[in-house]
């Protein structure tokens, strides 16, 4: 498994070569460490609101695809491809301001399948979102 942190970006970068394009870049999601049985993020609130100026609920669950996918796609290594086939997620708190973190924890890890759940919480550590990836592997 390939461990990538801030000041080692290449597992990152050979996922998604220019690791700053793409969705994340557009939610400004910052990767802070990652291997395939952990990975943390995060993601400024301002920026990806709903009208009412609170977190949209589909940005915390593109911000938890993007952490939980990542991981996963470290667990199977540059040999396969990841594929998220079933998240789910539940919203618990409104967040206006600041930023929120996500980290995902493998919970299992096999040839075909690995799940993760993730956890986001807010700048104060309070619990904003809790979600469920699965992600198919597959070969090349």
């Amino acid at each position: 498994m390939a461990k990538t942190s801030p000041e080692n970006p290449a597992a990152l970068e050979q996922l998604y070569g220019d690791v700053n394009g793409g969705l994340a870049a557009r939610l400004g999601i910052e990767f802070l460490e990652a291997d395939g049985d952990r990975a943390v993020a995060r993601m400024p609130v301002e920026g990806n609101t709903q009208p009412y100026g609170l977190l949209h609920g589909g940005a915390s669950c593109a911000l938890a695809e993007t952490v939980g996918s990542t991981a996963a796609a470290l667990f199977a290594g540059p040999d396969k491809i990841v594929v998220g086939i079933e998240i789910n997620a539940s919203h618990h708190r409104a967040v206006t301001s600041g930023h929120v973190t996500a980290v995902a924890t493998r919970v299992h890890g096999g040839r075909t399948l690995a799940a993760y759940e993730i956890e986001i919480t807010d700048d104060q550590g309070r619990r904003v979102c809790t979600s469920r990836l699965t992600c198919l592997i597959r070969d090349k």
